[in-house]
């Protein structure tokens, strides 16, 4: 099915709906994405769109402007154009003979984005919008910048659209599919070098974040997350802005939870059938009475950088998610942590400490987590409690306070909540990170005067954890935290002068307090395996030049879909690499190699990007090369030079 817009452009879309829905109109569940709907989210379309169809609903699975199967190109994530798009077509959707006129929207990561932000616009058939993995805020809290600090996954995620939107139509379905192609290769954007022109909270970040005005979205949104994933704050923080939001985090990675790893899994699909016919259908399934907030309290557990399943209970706030939680105060000292003291540390970490971290967005299944704290540890100041008396349940978002000083106008701090294993192992909770020039605003940084002592507060990322008795809590500081964010340009010593960490804790829970339907899905999609996928990640240490790599080769295998026909397959590659000693030396590099083939036509695109730095500028190359049956038909080169603005 295809939706026609006012300025002529088709937008592609697949569609599940009941058989009588000609006669007996029923509402629609919208899901708008860019990642291709024939090629790229076919194995979790297949498990939850027919699911709703059964149970009476229309599902649309759309494909934005610029990719997949749709026309027109594509310019940036979020942009005006992409919301008043996804407006006409709901309103279009609304209005079709087997539409009841009710609207609902669900999505995950950018879908879950633009189900927030098309709710913020409140056309009139939106009413519930089911988000996950999502954010409120897209500058404090998205794949570009945390706590001012550039995530390294501004290049990463960008190299992936740089991939992704450059891939052509699927042969099959039009016969302009070649220039279609072309035109979407020469406007193809490189969206690092756009992203990073903006290096502070400015109108470009706050269009889109629906933080600016909660007031705006009518629809009523269920919000999902998981703590394995990065987006751990936008379920707090819309159960408490918004009446009748309801939130779910569970343990699993970025994914959606009737398929999510860390199991267990939970049977999301009854979930959000119960959200759907409450909002939908007008039907009484007492979604109103839920508790505000189903948390999954993880156990305490060793380091690993996977992990199948995550043992716990889930935990209920019916009123409110962590906020009201009571904070416990731990003192920052020569001592360690816990009673008030004198304090004097100097910290100045090698520039590969946090090579520990994980990914920033766990999401490829493969090694992916935080692994054993204790080689981050070694290169950072480290302060910890007594052996814990009794079970401690850390429920909320913890709140670092210091009073510093630094030797250089530009530093940044990273924090890790850590849990110290009796034997010396050490699992990170959970962190924060900050651009000390975005102590005081993010829309208006400053340089540090060196040498003056500053008071500063730094919100770590929620976190539900249950601490047992008799291991310690560490807080970890760090003046680097690679590769998970750019290096200051100088090598910067922070003296810590005072400090304490208010610790949101919560009665300790002794037994579940709510309990999910077990997870089902629809029959999964089903292809030919032509090639297996593999994820890999490996560190490396030259002992002659002292530096350190962090590769990273994720294949994701290549597949024939067995309805359609359609082969595809694609393989990334990241290169991480920095000298500890010299914050300059930070370099990374994107690689993606994507195949497509339909009969005899066969069709790859490569994509390659790279970024470094000096003290005073960003250097961004992009290379995009597209080929048919192995003969090149398009090239082109992206050069970019950035200001450094207190990054």
């Amino acid at each position: 099915m295809g939706i026609t817009l006012s300025d002529g452009c088709r937008l592609s879309a697949r569609v599940w709906m009941p058989e009588d829905a000609g006669d007996d109109p029923v509402p629609v569940i919208l899901e708008y994405l860019p990642y291709r709907k024939r090629d790229g989210t076919n194995a979790r379309d297949a498990l939850t769109h027919p699911w709703f169809a059964e149970r009476g609903y229309a599902c649309v699975r759309l494909d934005m402007r610029g990719n997949g199967d749709s026309d027109g190109v594509m310019l940036d994530e979020y942009a005006p154009q992409e919301q008043a798009d996804c407006v006409e077509a709901i309103n279009w959707l609304a209005a079709q003979p087997w539409c009841n006129g009710k609207v609902g929207m669900m999505g995950i990561s950018w879908g879950g984005f633009n189900g927030l932000q098309v709710a913020a616009l409140a056309p009139d058939p939106l009413k519930a919008v089911i988000t996950l993995c999502s954010t409120v805020d897209r500058f404090a809290d998205d794949i570009h910048y945390k706590g001012g600090c550039l995530l390294n996954e501004n290049l990463g995620w960008g190299a992936t659209m740089w991939s992704y939107s450059s891939r052509a139509p699927d042969p099959a379905l039009r016969d302009d599919w070649r220039e279609m192609w072309l035109e979407r290769l020469e406007a193809e954007p490189f969206l690092p070098a756009v992203w990073l022109n903006h290096q502070k909270r400015d109108a470009y970040w706050q269009h889109g974040s629906v933080i600016e005005d909660f007031s705006a979205i009518k629809a009523k949104v269920l919000a999902v997350g998981g703590w394995g994933d990065s987006y751990k704050n936008a379920v707090p923080q819309l159960v408490e802005a918004l009446p009748d939001a309801k939130g779910i985090v569970g343990p699993w990675v970025h994914k959606y939870p009737h398929f999510a790893v860390p199991e267990p899994r939970i049977g999301f699909l009854q979930e959000a059938l119960r959200w759907w016919d409450r909002w939908l259908k007008d039907i009484d399934t007492g979604v109103e009475d839920d508790p505000d907030y189903r948390a999954y309290l993880m156990d305490g557990v060793r380091p690993a950088t996977w992990y199948t399943e995550r043992p716990g209970r889930w935990i209920v706030e019916q009123s409110g998610a962590s906020r009201h939680l009571p904070r416990q105060t731990l003192h920052l000292s020569d001592d360690g942590l816990g009673a008030a003291g004198p304090l004097a540390a100097i910290v100045r970490s090698p520039h590969d400490c946090g090579m520990e971290g994980g990914e920033y967005c766990a999401i490829w299944l493969g090694p992916e987590m935080p692994g054993d704290q204790r080689a981050d540890d070694a290169r950072s100041v480290t302060f910890d409690t007594a052996p814990l008396e009794v079970d401690t349940d850390i429920v909320g978002a913890p709140r670092l306070h210091l009073t510093l000083a630094a030797d250089k106008p530009q530093a940044q701090l990273a924090v890790r909540l850590n849990h110290l294993h009796p034997d010396g192992a050490v699992t990170r909770i959970t962190y924060g990170v900050l651009n000390l020039s975005h102590r005081d605003s993010h829309a208006d940084p400053a340089p540090l005067t060196p040498g003056q002592s500053y008071d500063i507060a730094l919100d770590l990322d929620h976190i539900a954890y249950k601490m047992p008795a008799g291991h310690r809590i560490r807080v970890s500081i760090s003046s680097a935290y690679w590769p998970l964010v750019w290096p200051s340009p100088e090598t910067a010593t922070l003296e810590l002068h005072a400090g304490h960490l208010a610790l949101p804790v919560r009665p300790t829970a002794t037994r579940p307090e709510h309990a999910f339907a077990p997870p089902t899905a629809a029959e999964p999609w089903q292809t030919e395996e032509i090639r297996a996928g593999s994820n890999s990640r490996t560190v490396t240490r030259d002992l002659v030049t002292g530096t350190v790599s962090l590769n990273i080769v994720d294949d994701f295998g290549k597949l024939r879909d067995a309805d359609h026909g359609l082969i595809a397959g694609s393989i990334a590659r990241e290169c991480w690499t920095i000298d500890p000693d010299d914050p300059l030396s930070a370099r990374g590099a994107c690689h993606w190699s994507d195949e497509m083939e339909r009969g005899d036509i066969r069709l790859r695109t490569e994509t390659k990007s790279q970024m470094w730095s000096d003290a005073a500028y960003f250097y961004l190359t992009a290379r995009l090369e597209a080929y048919e049956n192995e003969k090149l038909i398009y090239e082109r080169d992206v050069e970019e030079r950035i200001e450094r603005a207190n990054m």
